[in-house]
């Protein structure tokens, strides 16, 4: 930690020998200083992402910078930790008189760190001034060109038959005895807290990992999916919470990463058709609006929301009749979010059946049809769109049943 902090400006012993006996007595002081409770001598590779992101805080306080920009600081970080992060760089203001640049999709923090703002969209500056003289629906309608109301947009649909049905499916410590059904037409929710095993329990039924016990029915024919292969040719398609770990190719094209769930479908006499695929990559490009010069780009070059809608995209070329989205709008701007929720409106509007998993309270409350909610593996409660309230998600997603939150009245 020590070494990263003081990288490049080491104290040494005349010309040639490090100090790192006073590298690491100088960390000691600025973690100190900044209340980052981590080891000075700790090794980098063992830090969680979160302290990662705050010894680069840290790093360039070493410098003695008067202006930092910090460049979506917080997007992989608990809520707990934002808050510590905010803390730190108000803490900083007043005592060194730092200036902050603070470029962030979570409005929330922006209200709690910013005095000032200015709304970029599209590559231009729309509008800026303080913060104490707009609210968050004035800065979502700068930022998408949308008012609040229009931002979670969701057409009412009627479900239709069932097409899934989960029963009493387990998998060691990760989850248990969670069933459900799942229907045409329908977007179900699934809300918890981090590591309530929303995640394990898809990853499980799409056949990326192996449950212990229970069944799965589609159509009321029970089947079991050995690998995500298995779950495709059923058409069942995944997009997972993380696109860079486990989503994008990043060094093939949009195209390329389009294709690969299905690339039989392309196949002709043993040859890829690139006629084909470039018709149908063409189409899925204008249909979703994916911002790019050409489909040949490399996806690694498309912002993270242009990326999501290429996922998306991904396993609309299966024509699935379920689709499970993790954290779907995790990481992108406001304007790509308005986006994907009126593309999972207008899939459930045709019948597709929908999984989405969400840590924002606003979109699963808006975007849902009915919510699971889940607590350290455990379904603690089901609510329909119309009795679920962010309260009574949360009581559930820290363990308390249904019964025992009525009991409370």
């Amino acid at each position: 930690v020590s070494s990263n902090i003081f990288l490049g400006k080491e104290f040494k012993y005349g010309p040639s020998f490090v100090n790192q006996k006073r590298i690491d007595k100088e960390a000691e002081k600025l973690l100190k200083e900044l209340e980052i409770d981590i080891d000075p001598r700790a090794s980098m590779a063992d830090l969680s992402i979160a302290n990662a992101q705050l010894i680069a805080i840290a790093t360039a306080i070493s410098d003695n910078s008067e202006i930092i920009i910090m460049d979506e600081p917080s997007s992989a970080l608990t809520e707990k930790e934002s808050n510590q992060l905010i803390s730190i760089i108000k803490r900083l203001q007043k005592s060194r008189g730092l200036t902050v640049i603070y470029i962030s999709h979570k409005l929330d923090e922006l209200f709690a760190v910013a005095d000032n703002y200015t709304v970029l969209r599209d590559g231009s500056s729309i509008k800026s001034g303080s913060m104490a003289d707009v609210d968050k629906a004035d800065i979502i309608n700068m930022m998408v060109g949308r008012t609040m109301d229009e931002f979670f947009h969701k057409d009412p649909t009627v479900p239709g038959d069932t097409i899934l049905s989960v029963k009493n499916l387990s998998r060691g410590k990760f989850f248990r005895n969670v069933s459900f059904d799942l229907r045409a037409g329908e977007i179900l929710g699934f809300a918890g807290l981090v590591g309530a095993g929303r995640t394990e329990v898809m990853e499980a039924l799409f056949g990326y990992t192996k449950s212990d016990s229970g069944v799965v029915f589609l159509h009321g024919i029970e089947c079991r999916f050995n690998s995500p292969m298995d779950a495709i040719k059923s058409r069942i398609g995944f997009v997972t919470e993380d696109r860079k770990a486990s989503g994008i190719f990043p060094e093939l094209s949009i195209k390329d990463n389009m294709i690969m769930p299905d690339l039989n479908t392309y196949i002709k006499k043993g040859l890829l058709s690139n006629k084909k695929i470039n018709s149908n990559s063409s189409d899925q490009k204008d249909a979703l609006r994916i911002k790019t010069p050409s489909i040949e780009q490399l996806i690694k070059n498309l912002s993270g929301g242009n990326q999501q809608k290429v996922l998306i995209s991904r396993w609309l070329l299966i024509q699935p009749e379920v689709l499970i989205l993790d954290e779907p709008t995790r990481g992108i701007d406001v304007g790509a979010k308005a986006e994907i929720h009126m593309l999972v409106s207008k899939l459930a509007a045709e019948g597709k059946a929908i999984i989405m998993i969400s840590s924002e309270m606003p979109e699963i409350l808006s975007m849902s049809d009915r919510i699971i909610v889940m607590h350290e593996g455990d379904v603690t409660g089901e609510l329909s769109s119309d009795e679920a309230t962010q309260e009574k998600i949360m009581h559930l997603a820290t363990g308390e049943t249904i019964s025992t939150f009525q009991e409370k009245g």
